[in-house]
């Protein structure tokens, strides 16, 4: 276990139009929505919403563990850095240019089938690549075409399975329906990572591929068990017969109209580029503290498990200020991985990177609901879109501190990235403070 690539914040939304409540109505100061209190029950209530719920989570499960092991294989066919950093890029790269052709198509088109279709594509993947690797005629023109496929599968999740939770739980439920799907991807980076790990030290690569390929099956017989009916809640979006281009036009237009979606996904931008961008150096800093696989697989987890504490705290409390949790999570991350990377002892790196990602568990689970308290219902998708191309912005960021790293080191490419990320947070606060605001 020497490399590992994570990381990004989960991103999550829908839309809804069959509920008593109008959630389109946010109030002009703070976006704020009146919600009946008695509507404010766990989602887990809801009719068909555990088993979208776990296929989600066996799906987060799936794509953290080819994360990890497809880094650990380019480690071991050629040792190089950059060509591992690249397994990142290949796999967060559509979410750049993906996004908002992705909430197009979740406006346009129905987002059942949409995210049924394609695990079509990656499931055979999943297993072609585990046969080619048991087989010894694994290459890395298979591999990186693969990661692809699983980024803009992601995208379709992102902007149309997460959809479906809203239509599914309404604006009532909704909070507590993020914090637990935010809940399910910081699990499944953890258990993606550590059960890639393990499979791979126990039976090898080929065998891990496979054990990804199960799930997705599994992940697939889960949604499919959802009827479609019970996901027919919502009116057809405006707009939805307008031509592809003008679809996109009208996608990056939310972003002249609507200045706490800026603000909002100003700040994904800079939490994406600037922090998550850190996660394959987690190899490198276990190296430097003396450890070994095991136990960089341990401290690769705490990413994971910080998040999901987050996370939950947002499902069970559902903070009234969900804006403020969200850029206090943003400032809270950045400032405590600067610790994480001067620490010189590996018990502190754990419990000091454990708390940063509570921080990721703040701003993770309440960005989405913020995007959809900013937007219509009927341009959700597009909105939604327009937040997976922020979180685009970590394949750049990968790419950008990769290079630090390589001349500067580790350690001091991650402090200098902290440092300038907090100081644009800092200036984006005061010149687009509408974030913060937002209420529930």
């Amino acid at each position: 276990m020497r490399e590992m690539v994570a990381g990004g914040a989960v991103a999550a939304s829908g839309a809804s139009a069959a509920t008593a409540v109008d959630l389109d109505a946010p109030s002009r100061e703070t976006g704020s929505v009146e919600v009946p209190t008695e509507a404010r029950s766990s989602a887990l209530s809801v009719p068909w919403f555990v088993p979208l719920w776990l296929s989600g989570a066996l799906w987060n499960i799936a794509r953290w563990g080819t994360s990890f092991i497809s880094a650990y294989l380019v480690n071991q066919m050629t040792g190089s850095p950059r060509l591992v950093q690249l397994t990142g890029v290949a796999m967060w790269a559509p979410l750049l240019l993906g996004g908002v052709v992705g909430g197009m198509i979740s406006d346009r088109f129905d987002r059942r089938r949409m995210v049924l279709g394609q695990f079509f594509v990656v499931i055979p993947c999943a297993f072609l690549l585990g046969f080619a690797e048991i087989g010894g005629w694994m290459h890395l023109w298979l591999l990186y075409p693969f990661l692809v496929m699983v980024g803009s599968g992601w995208v379709l999740d992102m902007t149309s399975r997460r959809a479906m939770v809203y239509d599914l739980v309404g604006p009532g439920r909704i909070d507590n329906a993020m914090g637990l799907d935010s809940v399910s991807s910081a699990a499944g980076l953890a258990l993606g990572t550590l059960l890639g790990g393990t499979i791979v030290e126990a039976v090898g690569e080929g065998a891990a591929f496979l054990g990804v390929g199960l799930l997705m099956c599994a992940s697939f017989a889960l949604l499919w068990s959802v009827p479609r009916r019970a996901l027919r809640t919502r009116t057809a979006a405006a707009g939805t017969s307008d031509p592809p281009l003008a679809a996109l036009r009208q996608g990056f237009g939310l972003l002249r109209n609507h200045r706490a979606l800026v603000s909002v996904l100003g700040v994904t931008a800079f939490v994406n580029f600037f922090y998550f961008s850190f996660t394959p150096l987690v190899q490198i800093i276990g190296k430097d503290l003396g450890v070994g696989p095991a136990l960089v697989g341990v401290l690769a987890s705490m990413v994971g498990f910080g998040m999901g504490i987050g996370s939950m705290y947002v499902a069970r409390y559902r903070p009234a200020r969900r804006g403020l949790a969200y850029v206090v999570g943003s400032f809270a991350c950045m400032t405590l991985l600067i610790g994480f990377a001067l620490s010189p002892w590996y018990g502190v790196s754990v419990v000091v990177l454990l708390a940063a990602s509570v921080g990721t568990g703040l701003f993770g689970s309440t960005q989405s609901t913020l995007v959809m308290t900013a937007v219509p219902a009927e341009v959700r998708g597009r909105a939604l879109g327009l937040l997976s191309t922020a979180i685009g912005m970590l394949p750049l960021g990968m790419l950008a501190l990769g290079e630090v790293a390589q001349r500067v080191g580790a350690p001091t490419a991650i402090v200098s990235s902290m440092v300038i990320g907090l100081a644009c947070m800092v200036v984006w606060q005061f010149t687009m403070p509408e974030a913060r605001r937002l209420r529930a």
